[in-house]
């Protein structure tokens, strides 16, 4: 009876990560103390769970009945454990967060800070990072996004917040080339925008019938930095997109101003993204919480 859960974690691992080489890394394991698990798995059940290629694993037929089993079991253990984890009253364990930069420094961080302060108990590994991380490959419990979520099976999310755009210029700027009044006068000044692996990032503005409309910047300045942009924009280089908790103290200092006060931004909403699970454990759900009862009013 002590053994029937050797192996099994490893084996529905490596079925949800692709491979052994993908489960080894997330586990932090070899990818030869993967396979030997799941040989020694697969002698002790008397079946070959995989057919073995010499760079995939498949599973087979009984191998696909055996992990669907295997995953149900464990969602019910984890639930169990989460389940008695609600009932104490410390907030332990460790969680792996992934958030952008320059949010994450200025936003997510100081709040997240503040938990550990509270519950000593509780291991933040915190990773700051623009790109989006595979939670699964990249072993991350959570990660914060902003804008529209692509569809991705296994996860879960729960929308934190939300944060208004703003189009801002220095006042030296507006006053040698003009205020924009509508849209289309973008195309006449100098813009700056945020860009990434090469592609720029559209403006998203709303129009009178409460439609969304999008804006291509055609610019000669594009940067993956939005303080570059802020600061960019401060000297004097021309129109800029930023989201008001970034740009709040350019313009109390009165070095950035809006630069289209009749056109709105649409919002852009801000997720805590992870792998699905049948019930949150006890320091996800109070990190999760947090975030949705802090972050909203710092965003404006």
């Amino acid at each position: 009876m002590n053994d029937m859960l050797n192996g099994i974690p490893e084996f529905v691992e490596a079925v949800e990560a692709g491979g052994f080489s993908a489960a080894a890394a997330r586990m932090n394991l070899s990818r030869s103390a993967i396979g030997k698990t799941i040989a020694r798995l697969e002698r002790r059940l008397n079946v070959r769970l995989f057919h073995r290629t010499t760079r995939m694993q498949n599973l087979t037929d009984e191998g696909q009945a055996f992990y669907e089993r295997c995953r149900r079991a464990l969602d019910e253990i984890q639930s169990g454990e989460a389940m008695l984890e609600s009932g104490k009253r410390e907030v332990t364990g460790r969680l792996r967060i992934s958030m952008p930069v320059l949010f994450g420094r200025c936003c997510a961080a100081p709040q997240l800070l503040e938990l550990a302060r509270i519950h000593p108990k509780l291991e933040l590994d915190l990773s700051f990072s623009d790109r989006v991380v595979d939670l699964f490959d990249e072993g991350f419990d959570l990660a914060i996004r902003n804008g529209v979520l692509r569809d991705e099976a296994g996860l879960a999310a729960r929308k934190l917040t939300s944060t208004r755009m703003i189009l801002c210029a220095s006042p030296g700027y507006l006053a040698a080339r003009g205020t924009p009044q509508i849209i289309a006068d973008l195309g006449n000044h100098d813009l700056i925008a945020y860009a990434r692996s090469g592609e720029v990032k559209k403006w998203t503005f709303l129009q009178d019938d409460g439609s969304a409309a999008e804006y291509l910047a055609a610019t000669r300045l594009r940067f993956d930095d939005l303080e570059v942009l802020a600061a960019a924009a401060a000297s004097g280089m021309g129109i800029t997109w930023l989201p008001c908790w970034l740009v709040r103290q350019y313009l109390s200092a009165g070095t950035l101003v809006p630069a289209m006060r009749n056109i709105s931004s649409r919002a852009v909403d801000i997720y805590a993204v992870w792998p699905q699970t049948p019930q949150l454990s006890l320091k996800m759900r109070v990190v999760i919480d947090l975030l949705a009862q802090r972050l909203p009013a710092i965003m404006d």
